[in-house]
Protein backbone atom coordinates (compact mmCIF):
# COMPACT_ATOMS: atom_id res chain seq x y z
CA UNK A 1 0.00 0.00 0.00
CA UNK A 2 1.24 3.28 -0.88
CA UNK A 3 0.76 5.93 2.26
CA UNK A 4 1.05 9.45 1.89
CA UNK A 5 0.16 12.72 3.21
CA UNK A 6 -1.71 15.66 1.47
CA UNK A 7 -2.88 18.83 2.17
CA UNK A 8 -6.25 19.29 2.18
CA UNK A 9 -7.89 22.53 3.99
CA UNK A 10 -4.34 23.83 4.73
CA UNK A 11 -4.06 20.42 7.10
CA UNK A 12 -1.79 17.78 6.34
CA UNK A 13 -3.46 14.19 6.35
CA UNK A 14 -2.75 10.69 5.84
CA UNK A 15 -4.24 9.20 2.55
CA UNK A 16 -3.78 6.44 0.29
CA UNK A 17 -2.51 6.59 -3.20
CA UNK A 18 -3.78 4.09 -5.56
CA UNK A 19 -2.36 3.45 -9.12
CA UNK A 20 -5.39 4.16 -11.67
CA UNK A 21 -7.74 5.40 -9.17
CA UNK A 22 -6.56 8.27 -7.02
CA UNK A 23 -5.73 9.70 -4.16
CA UNK A 24 -8.51 9.26 -0.86
CA UNK A 25 -8.03 10.53 2.35
CA UNK A 26 -7.46 7.51 5.16
CA UNK A 27 -10.63 8.96 6.96
CA UNK A 28 -12.89 7.69 4.08
CA UNK A 29 -11.19 4.52 4.36
CA UNK A 30 -11.18 3.98 8.40
CA UNK A 31 -12.96 6.68 10.53
CA UNK A 32 -11.43 5.17 13.30
CA UNK A 33 -7.77 5.93 11.76
CA UNK A 34 -5.34 8.69 12.79
CA UNK A 35 -5.17 11.81 10.78
CA UNK A 36 -1.69 11.85 11.11
CA UNK A 37 0.13 9.57 9.29
CA UNK A 38 2.77 9.18 11.63
CA UNK A 39 0.42 8.31 14.63
CA UNK A 40 -1.01 5.90 11.27
CA UNK A 41 2.70 4.04 11.40
CA UNK A 42 2.05 3.38 15.09
CA UNK A 43 -1.45 1.11 14.43
CA UNK A 44 -0.27 -0.42 11.41
CA UNK A 45 -0.81 -4.44 11.07
CA UNK A 46 -1.00 -6.94 7.92
CA UNK A 47 -5.07 -7.27 9.31
CA UNK A 48 -5.56 -3.36 9.21
CA UNK A 49 -4.24 -2.96 5.70
CA UNK A 50 -5.58 -5.80 4.27
CA UNK A 51 -8.78 -4.32 5.94
CA UNK A 52 -8.18 -0.89 4.15
CA UNK A 53 -7.82 -2.85 0.83
CA UNK A 54 -10.97 -4.58 0.46
CA UNK A 55 -12.47 -1.00 1.76
CA UNK A 56 -10.51 0.74 -1.24
CA UNK A 57 -11.59 -1.89 -3.74
CA UNK A 58 -14.96 -1.40 -2.87
CA UNK A 59 -14.95 2.89 -2.82
CA UNK A 60 -16.78 4.80 -5.90
CA UNK A 61 -14.87 6.31 -8.74
CA UNK A 62 -15.64 9.93 -7.08
CA UNK A 63 -13.94 9.12 -3.61
CA UNK A 64 -10.84 9.44 -5.20
CA UNK A 65 -9.27 12.61 -6.33
CA UNK A 66 -6.36 13.08 -9.33
CA UNK A 67 -3.30 13.44 -7.34
CA UNK A 68 -1.80 15.91 -10.30
CA UNK A 69 -4.93 18.34 -8.53
CA UNK A 70 -3.40 17.69 -4.92
CA UNK A 71 -0.33 19.46 -3.13
CA UNK A 72 2.06 16.72 -1.16
CA UNK A 73 3.54 17.15 2.14
CA UNK A 74 5.80 14.81 3.63
CA UNK A 75 4.62 11.70 4.86
CA UNK A 76 5.07 13.71 8.15
CA UNK A 77 7.39 16.22 9.73
CA UNK A 78 7.81 15.22 13.60
CA UNK A 79 9.51 11.91 13.41
CA UNK A 80 10.98 10.69 16.94
CA UNK A 81 14.64 10.07 15.61
CA UNK A 82 16.19 10.91 11.83
CA UNK A 83 19.07 8.78 11.06
CA UNK A 84 22.02 9.07 8.13
CA UNK A 85 24.28 6.89 7.13
CA UNK A 86 27.50 7.73 5.38
CA UNK A 87 29.72 6.57 2.91
CA UNK A 88 27.66 3.16 2.65
CA UNK A 89 28.35 1.99 -1.01
CA UNK A 90 31.08 0.88 -2.03
CA UNK A 91 31.46 3.09 -4.97
CA UNK A 92 30.32 6.15 -2.90
CA UNK A 93 33.56 6.05 -0.54
CA UNK A 94 36.14 5.30 -3.35
CA UNK A 95 34.32 8.44 -5.03
CA UNK A 96 35.56 10.59 -2.06
CA UNK A 97 38.75 8.64 -1.85
CA UNK A 98 37.49 8.41 1.54
CA UNK A 99 38.26 4.34 3.78
CA UNK A 100 35.55 2.33 4.16
CA UNK A 101 33.89 2.45 7.71
CA UNK A 102 34.65 -0.26 9.66
CA UNK A 103 31.26 0.06 11.33
CA UNK A 104 28.15 2.14 10.04
CA UNK A 105 28.82 5.87 9.86
CA UNK A 106 25.50 7.51 11.55
CA UNK A 107 24.80 11.16 12.29
CA UNK A 108 21.14 12.66 13.22
CA UNK A 109 19.20 15.46 11.82
CA UNK A 110 16.77 17.30 13.33
CA UNK A 111 13.30 17.74 12.20
CA UNK A 112 13.52 21.18 11.14
CA UNK A 113 15.38 19.80 8.16
CA UNK A 114 12.26 18.20 6.91
CA UNK A 115 10.39 19.11 3.41
CA UNK A 116 8.28 17.34 1.11
CA UNK A 117 7.66 16.60 -2.70
CA UNK A 118 7.94 19.73 -4.15
CA UNK A 119 9.03 21.79 -1.45
CA UNK A 120 12.36 24.10 -1.88
CA UNK A 121 15.47 22.84 -0.68
CA UNK A 122 16.91 26.18 -0.13
CA UNK A 123 20.85 26.81 0.11
CA UNK A 124 22.51 28.45 2.85
CA UNK A 125 24.40 31.66 2.74
CA UNK A 126 27.50 29.70 4.95
CA UNK A 127 27.57 26.86 2.19
CA UNK A 128 29.12 27.70 -1.65
CA UNK A 129 29.45 23.41 -2.30
CA UNK A 130 25.40 21.98 -1.68
CA UNK A 131 24.72 18.49 -2.77
CA UNK A 132 21.62 16.29 -3.04
CA UNK A 133 21.87 12.45 -2.49
CA UNK A 134 19.39 10.31 -3.41
CA UNK A 135 18.90 7.48 -0.41
CA UNK A 136 16.06 4.66 0.48
CA UNK A 137 14.30 5.40 3.68
CA UNK A 138 13.82 2.71 6.18
CA UNK A 139 10.75 3.36 8.35
CA UNK A 140 10.62 2.05 11.76
CA UNK A 141 7.01 0.43 12.39
CA UNK A 142 7.31 -0.79 15.79
CA UNK A 143 9.49 -0.40 18.55
CA UNK A 144 12.85 -2.47 18.08
CA UNK A 145 15.83 -2.86 20.75
CA UNK A 146 18.71 -5.19 20.58
CA UNK A 147 17.11 -7.33 17.49
CA UNK A 148 18.91 -9.31 15.35
CA UNK A 149 19.38 -8.68 11.79
CA UNK A 150 17.32 -12.11 10.73
CA UNK A 151 14.39 -10.68 12.75
CA UNK A 152 14.75 -6.56 12.15
CA UNK A 153 12.19 -6.52 8.83
CA UNK A 154 9.40 -7.45 11.24
CA UNK A 155 9.88 -3.72 12.75
CA UNK A 156 9.51 -1.68 9.42
CA UNK A 157 6.47 -0.26 8.25
CA UNK A 158 7.88 0.73 4.88
CA UNK A 159 10.59 2.45 2.86
CA UNK A 160 10.20 5.56 1.15
CA UNK A 161 12.49 8.06 -0.84
CA UNK A 162 15.04 10.39 0.32
CA UNK A 163 16.63 13.78 -0.46
CA UNK A 164 19.13 13.86 1.77
CA UNK A 165 21.60 17.44 1.30
CA UNK A 166 25.18 18.32 2.97
CA UNK A 167 26.76 20.90 3.03
CA UNK A 168 29.41 19.10 1.58
CA UNK A 169 32.75 22.57 1.85
CA UNK A 170 31.75 22.97 5.28
CA UNK A 171 32.50 18.74 6.11
CA UNK A 172 35.62 18.83 4.15
CA UNK A 173 37.05 21.45 6.28
CA UNK A 174 36.81 18.91 9.06
CA UNK A 175 34.78 15.87 9.61
CA UNK A 176 33.83 16.67 12.86
CA UNK A 177 31.52 19.71 11.00
CA UNK A 178 29.06 16.76 9.97
CA UNK A 179 26.14 17.98 12.61
CA UNK A 180 26.28 21.40 11.04
CA UNK A 181 26.85 20.22 7.72
CA UNK A 182 23.91 18.02 7.55
CA UNK A 183 21.32 20.38 9.41
CA UNK A 184 20.34 23.69 7.64
CA UNK A 185 16.54 23.81 7.31
CA UNK A 186 15.36 22.13 4.01
CA UNK A 187 18.11 19.39 4.38
CA UNK A 188 16.18 16.03 4.08
CA UNK A 189 12.95 15.67 1.84
CA UNK A 190 11.45 12.45 1.91
CA UNK A 191 7.99 11.31 0.37
CA UNK A 192 5.98 11.51 -1.61
CA UNK A 193 4.69 7.58 -0.19
CA UNK A 194 5.38 5.44 1.94
CA UNK A 195 5.28 2.08 0.99
CA UNK A 196 4.07 -0.54 3.30
CA UNK A 197 6.27 -3.39 3.32
CA UNK A 198 3.66 -5.87 2.10
CA UNK A 199 4.06 -4.13 -1.09
CA UNK A 200 7.68 -3.68 -1.51
CA UNK A 201 7.82 -7.46 -0.31
CA UNK A 202 5.40 -8.33 -3.45
CA UNK A 203 7.65 -6.41 -5.84
CA UNK A 204 10.79 -7.65 -4.91
CA UNK A 205 12.33 -10.76 -3.75
CA UNK A 206 14.49 -8.85 -1.71
CA UNK A 207 15.02 -5.09 -0.23
CA UNK A 208 18.88 -5.86 -1.87
CA UNK A 209 17.27 -5.81 -6.01
CA UNK A 210 16.30 -2.02 -5.00
CA UNK A 211 17.76 0.22 -7.32
CA UNK A 212 18.44 3.99 -6.23
CA UNK A 213 18.95 6.79 -8.38
CA UNK A 214 20.29 10.98 -7.93
CA UNK A 215 19.27 12.30 -10.98
CA UNK A 216 19.25 16.18 -11.66
CA UNK A 217 17.56 18.39 -14.18
CA UNK A 218 15.88 14.69 -15.28
CA UNK A 219 19.48 13.08 -16.26
CA UNK A 220 20.59 10.38 -13.93
CA UNK A 221 24.10 11.39 -11.90
CA UNK A 222 24.70 7.48 -10.08
CA UNK A 223 22.82 4.97 -9.04
CA UNK A 224 23.49 1.69 -7.49
CA UNK A 225 21.66 -2.04 -5.83
CA UNK A 226 21.39 -1.76 -2.51
CA UNK A 227 22.67 -5.30 -3.10
CA UNK A 228 26.03 -3.21 -2.96
CA UNK A 229 25.86 -1.50 0.52
CA UNK A 230 28.12 -2.04 3.21
CA UNK A 231 26.17 -2.49 5.61
CA UNK A 232 22.37 -3.63 4.26
CA UNK A 233 18.97 -2.02 5.95
CA UNK A 234 19.27 -5.33 7.87
CA UNK A 235 21.94 -4.52 9.46
CA UNK A 236 21.93 -0.90 10.03
CA UNK A 237 18.38 -1.71 12.16
CA UNK A 238 20.11 -4.07 14.04
CA UNK A 239 23.12 -1.89 14.69
CA UNK A 240 21.35 1.08 15.81
CA UNK A 241 18.63 -0.73 18.18
CA UNK A 242 21.45 -1.99 19.96
CA UNK A 243 21.91 1.91 20.56
CA UNK A 244 19.26 3.33 21.45
CA UNK A 245 15.43 2.20 21.11
CA UNK A 246 14.07 2.65 17.84
CA UNK A 247 10.24 4.19 17.56
CA UNK A 248 7.38 3.89 15.35
CA UNK A 249 7.85 6.54 12.95
CA UNK A 250 12.23 6.66 12.87
CA UNK A 251 13.80 7.28 9.33
CA UNK A 252 16.95 5.28 8.25
CA UNK A 253 18.03 7.00 5.49
CA UNK A 254 20.69 4.00 4.43
CA UNK A 255 23.13 6.05 2.12
CA UNK A 256 23.35 7.12 -1.16
CA UNK A 257 25.25 5.46 -4.49
CA UNK A 258 26.35 9.04 -5.35
CA UNK A 259 25.87 12.69 -4.68
CA UNK A 260 25.41 16.05 -7.00
CA UNK A 261 26.29 19.56 -6.80
CA UNK A 262 23.32 21.48 -6.96
CA UNK A 263 22.21 25.20 -7.91
CA UNK A 264 19.66 28.10 -8.07
CA UNK A 265 16.98 26.77 -10.27
CA UNK A 266 17.61 22.95 -10.26
CA UNK A 267 15.38 20.08 -9.81
CA UNK A 268 17.11 17.41 -7.82
CA UNK A 269 15.53 13.93 -7.14
CA UNK A 270 15.66 10.94 -5.95
CA UNK A 271 14.21 7.83 -7.96
CA UNK A 272 13.95 4.10 -7.42
CA UNK A 273 12.44 1.91 -9.37
CA UNK A 274 9.16 0.29 -7.68
CA UNK A 275 9.03 2.77 -5.34
CA UNK A 276 8.94 5.96 -6.89
CA UNK A 277 9.99 9.73 -7.39
CA UNK A 278 10.96 12.33 -4.89
CA UNK A 279 11.69 15.91 -6.94
CA UNK A 280 12.55 19.08 -4.84
CA UNK A 281 13.80 22.65 -6.93
CA UNK A 282 16.74 24.33 -5.47
CA UNK A 283 16.43 27.93 -4.52
CA UNK A 284 19.14 30.33 -3.69
CA UNK A 285 19.32 31.99 -0.48
CA UNK A 286 18.83 35.62 -1.87
CA UNK A 287 15.62 33.86 -3.69
CA UNK A 288 13.79 33.38 -0.27
CA UNK A 289 11.90 36.64 1.47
Amino acid sequence: MRLCSVVIDHDEVAAIDVAGRGVVQLSAVDADAPVDLLNVIGVLSAQRLDTWSQRVAGLADDAFVDPVTLRWAPPYRHPPKLWGIGLNYVDHADDLAAAHPTAPASFMKGDHTIIGPGEPIILPVQSRRVTAEGELGIVIGRECRNVEEADALEHVAGVCCVLDQTAEDILQENPRFLTRAKNFPTFFAFGPHLVTMDEVLARFDSLADIVVGTYCNGALQRQNAVANMLYSPQMLISFHSKVMPLLPGDVISTGTPGAVVISDGDLAECRISGIGSLVNPVVGAAGID
